[in-house]
């Protein structure tokens, strides 16, 4: 073999030995790595999440948390600025109709069989109350005329996942406190007792249900279908919220969960609109605020995780493995430790103690002290979650966020009650 030969062979050589070595090189794989962008709400997009997300998937995430109305709005008119949408089924109308989202095939979904009736027939128990307005099943599936129903296809406007019921909290060192389904009640919320003193959540298909609850629970008015208000009702309805408003009844109204936990801290509020997690977090800090368990039934709402339309390629693949890791158990513990449910709970049970199971799900008393996500102690040993086990409270819910026929309608006399 000639000189000039050896040395072509000898480039040829290193040169492959060089691409090896950049091809094991850390970088060189995180330059490659699928970026997922993610639009939601600070109930799911909590750092803790992403980063063991990124490390189960090997992918990369970006997380965009906002307020529930901010991220509605920028979903449905820039559906290209993010892949996947998480928030509450309350948003599903709304995006379908836009055209902001693509359907899911659930064929993709791993666990799909492992979720539960509540997601498919709006029942956890063949007794339960179904609730007014947008029960998830009723909006979960596409149809073959393109609409939104209840017959079963293989086609779906979102994941299914985490889910809840909410009621409002209040601090027990300003307000006795009442009994779970029997004293408590949304009509507190529009106590004279408490004027000046009380938060509302300021989303129009969330907050709304909330103050149509605490005002037929008071007599002030009734409602034919409270998940589907007429515009005479919602007229009657902000006639009475407005005057209220502008009485300085309420403190303040608030857009996101860390200004929720604020109003209560700073002692604001002594009750107000709340999630679940802000409960907890505030019990952590040692503020004695109660979660109510409304005899009237709770506000339900449902998790949506949801492809947008722009998704496409590799990462709607790494979309699908993302909805896939949510079902996969450890998600769903992370956030039963603030109060959260999962689609297929009996994955999770797997991650969570007996102990925390018994508290979170069963609704038995604790038998030790829980921490809860902050790694403080958020349950101390005896207590019981309020309204009981998954069954029962699930079994109580009086209306689902919903996005009502009189949307817009609604929508116009809530800014003129934040506005009054």
């Amino acid at each position: 073999m000639d000189k000039s030969r050896r040395n072509a062979i000898k480039k040829i050589a290193l040169g492959g030995a060089a691409g090896i070595a950049i091809a094991k090189a850390p970088y060189v794989f995180a330059r490659n790595k699928v970026t997922l962008r993610i639009l939601g709400t600070h109930v799911t997009l909590q750092e803790e999440l992403r980063q063991k997300a990124m490390e189960d998937l090997g992918i990369n995430l970006i997380f965009e948390p906002k307020g529930s109305a901010a991220v509605l709005q920028k979903a449905s008119m820039f559906p290209q600025s993010f892949d996947l949408y998480e928030q509450w089924s309350n948003s599903i109308n709304v995006l379908w109709r836009s055209g902001a989202i693509q359907s899911i095939d659930k064929r993709r979904i791993t666990h799909w069989d492992e979720i539960n009736n509540l997601s498919k027939t709006g029942k956890i128990t063949p007794s339960a109350r179904l609730g007014d307005g947008d029960a998830p099943y009723k909006i979960l599936h596409v149809q073959k005329n393109n609409q939104l129903g209840e017959n079963h296809t293989n086609d779906i406007s979102f994941l299914p996942y985490v889910h809840n019921v909410d009621s409002f909290g209040y601090n027990t060192d300003f307000i006795k406190e009442g009994i779970p389904y029997e004293t408590e009640s949304w009509g507190w919320l529009l106590d004279e007792k408490y004027s000046g003193r009380v938060g509302v959540i300021n989303a129009p298909t969330i907050g709304i249900f909330d103050l149509a609850l605490a005002a037929q629970a008071n007599n002030l008015m009734s409602f034919n279908n409270i998940g589907a208000m007429t515009k005479l009702e919602l007229d009657k309805l902000f006639g009475i919220l407005i005057g209220l408003k502008q009485a300085g009844h309420f403190s303040g109204l608030w857009t996101s969960v860390p200004e929720s936990i604020q109003f209560m801290k700073s002692g604001r509020v002594i009750i107000e609109s709340m999630f679940s997690p802000a409960v907890a977090s505030l019990n952590g800090m040692n503020v004695p605020i109660t979660y109510a368990a409304p005899k009237e039934g709770y506000r339900g709402w449902h998790g949506v995780m949801c492809l947008s339309k722009a998704t496409t390629g590799k990462v709607k693949d790494a979309a699908y493995d993302y909805m896939n890791w949510w079902l996969s158990g450890w998600p769903g513990a992370y956030i039963a430790r603030q109060g959260y449910y999962i689609s297929n709970p009996q994955r999770t049970a797997r991650y969570l103690s007996p102990q925390e199971w018994d508290y979170w799900y069963d609704g038995k008393p604790a038998s030790i002290d829980l921490k809860g996500i902050d790694n403080k102690v958020s349950v101390y040993q005896g207590n019981v979650r309020r309204g009981g086990s998954y069954e029962k409270r699930f079994s109580n819910v009086a209306v689902w966020n919903t996005v009502m026929p009189t949307y817009d309608y609604s929508i116009q006399k809530w800014y003129e009650f934040i506005n009054a």
